[in-house]
């Protein structure tokens, strides 16, 4: 592998000698397919290799693209000419390693310790991977959080222990600025998707508790909304690495972002809230989900 330390010089991993001939692997997060807008990154990613080929004096005889996807019908047809036009220029073979090429080497008995390795976890059992990789809170990071606004307003709704929940939170914000960072439009749709059904169900329960209940302090209110987004799990989590604990912490986040709250007065209380650093949420991750149209690369 080659580490990009400022540029990779067009290559991500390398089979052979920078100081003679070369296979070069480029791989792209192109998804959910490759498009037009992507041939732009597929020009300049071969045409910088090949120029530092020859500028740092090693022979590139063979460039394989990677991606996790396939080509819509006028990019295959971009691709074909194109691939055709620069192999001739520069003498190279010019390969493409997309969804079905990588899903045949997966599958290959060659490959057994690689695929156990970096995917049955997932695939034998989704749940039970998600669930596992949660994220226990140290004492420093659980501190800082005791001034985030979902904490207070568990705290004004009569809650004593709110370790749980903070550490619900924590491990929601984690997974949602995994999906911000990496892009991928499902995901992202699946978060936002997850965002608007926790925020339904609160309002759906908040309303019935505010007509059934004199007591401003709405008391049962947090356990019927947690309970029904558990009860829910499978729907809400759907299409996002997430265990009940994140999807539970997806409604932290709301309140967190002065959307929801768990008394009858929850807007004054998020209203007189101070922003603090003490919350872990980036600017990107505690706006609202609007857009599933992002691409990543």
């Amino acid at each position: 592998m080659i580490a990009a330390n400022p540029g990779d010089w067009g290559i991500d991993v390398l089979v052979g000698d920078l100081a003679g001939s070369v296979v070069v692997w480029q791989s792209k997060f192109f998804m959910p397919e490759v498009s037009k807008d992507h041939q732009g990154q597929i020009r300049e990613s071969f045409e910088s290799a090949m120029k530092h080929a020859t500028d740092h004096a090693f022979t590139i005889t063979q460039w394989v693209l990677c991606v996790p996807s396939s080509m819509d019908g006028p990019t295959a047809k971009w691709w074909d000419g194109w691939k055709k036009r620069k192999s001739r220029e520069y003498s190279v073979i010019i390969e493409l390693w997309d969804e079905t090429e990588l899903n045949g080497l997966l599958i290959s008995p060659d490959a057994a310790s690689v695929r156990r390795h970096f995917y049955e976890p997932m695939t034998l059992n989704p749940a039970t991977a998600a669930a596992a990789a949660i994220i226990e809170l140290g004492t420093e990071e659980s501190a800082r959080l005791d001034t985030a606004l979902f904490v207070r307003q568990l705290r004004e709704a009569g809650h004593v222990e709110v370790d749980g929940s903070k550490r619900q939170f924590f491990n929601a914000e984690l997974m949602a600025r995994e999906v911000a960072d990496k892009g991928v439009a499902s995901e992202v749709a699946a978060l936002s998707h997850a965002d608007a059904l926790v925020h339904s169900l609160w309002e759906e329960h908040f309303n019935e508790a505010c007509r059934r209940q004199g007591d401003p302090r709405l008391p049962g209110l947090h356990k019927t909304v947690m309970g029904d987004i558990r009860a829910q799990h499978a729907t809400v989590g759907a299409g996002l690495a997430a265990g009940s604990i994140h999807t539970s912490g997806l409604m932290h986040r709301v309140v967190d972002a002065r959307r929801a709250g768990w008394i009858r007065e929850w807007r004054s209380v998020a209203g007189d809230h101070k922003p603090s650093e003490s919350t872990s949420q980036t600017d990107a991750t505690r706006e609202e989900p609007t857009s599933a149209s992002g691409s990543a690369t």
